[in-house]
């Protein structure tokens, strides 16, 4: 019974002791759990500045590039007042009620027409033609010392008219050069050339294409004869039969025979 007892003993103090070892255990483990959260806040606070700081690199990168473009402060680069009414949407404008009463003058500035720069240009190409002809008409008298027509007029060398004679005397002349007023030997222009041989039989004309038109008879075109007078549209010259013209033509050119080029004239006899 002893035995028995001390077994039981034993069992209870072994059951005791296991009891125990497990309370310790327990509170061992109790004591321990608070010591590992230290660890476990550090791992959160180090994972929250990675964070920031990943975040922080990405706003960077993701700037525009012109926030760090140099001289970005200045004057230029800062809104004007213009803009920034713009933005401010302001549209309002004051006018001055005299504005209206206000009259606009033309600017002390002057511009050239078309019609004024062809104006020009044809006073030019006048004056040109001027020095043309007084450099002509210079070289003209000084080339020239026979009878004038004033002097053939005073003293005809046929007193005797008739139209072949007017004809044949007038075509004396070819080969003489065009000169503009001309009306000797040494130069005729159209009308001058038909002075001058009327002259030497004794008959005055004008030195003028339309007077000399208007100083004899107009007859048909048909009934014309050499001696005749062709008369143009500022223009003149002598018929020389078969649809011919003898004439000064123009500058450049001698006294000629040639066929009439235009059907715009008509024919006039002088001395009837």
């Amino acid at each position: 019974m002893a035995a028995l007892g001390t077994r039981r003993s034993r069992r209870g103090l072994s059951r005791t002791s296991d009891a125990l070892a497990a309370v310790e255990s327990a509170a061992h483990t109790h004591r321990a759990l608070p010591r590992a959260a230290p660890k476990k806040r550090r791992s959160r606070l180090g994972n929250a500045v990675v964070m920031t700081l990943a975040t922080g690199m990405i706003a960077t990168m993701a700037l525009p590039a012109y926030a760090f473009a140099p001289g970005s402060n200045e004057a230029s680069f800062q809104a004007s007042e213009s803009s920034e009414m713009s933005k401010a949407q302001a549209q309002a404008v004051e006018v001055d009620a005299q504005a209206a009463t206000v009259s606009v003058a033309r600017e002390g500035f002057t511009a050239t027409t078309p019609e004024e720069l062809e104006a020009a240009v044809a006073a030019a190409a006048a004056e040109t033609r001027r020095i043309e002809v007084a450099a002509q008409m210079t070289s003209y008298a000084a080339s020239y010392s026979g009878p004038s027509v004033a002097d053939y007029l005073a003293n005809p060398t046929y007193p005797n008219f008739d139209l072949a004679s007017v004809f044949n005397v007038a075509s004396q002349y070819q080969g003489v050069p065009y000169v503009y007023g001309g009306a000797t030997p040494a130069g005729f222009d159209c009308s001058g050339f038909i002075m001058y041989v009327y002259a030497q039989f004794g008959i005055s004309l004008p030195h003028s294409s339309t007077g000399q038109g208007a100083a004899g008879t107009k007859i048909a075109i048909e009934d014309a004869v050499p001696g005749d007078l062709v008369i143009m549209d500022g223009h003149d010259g002598f018929y020389a039969g078969n649809g011919n013209i003898l004439h000064a033509p123009y500058t450049g050119q001698s006294v000629r025979i040639q066929p009439i080029w235009t059907s715009d004239y008509y024919i006039v006899r002088i001395g009837i």
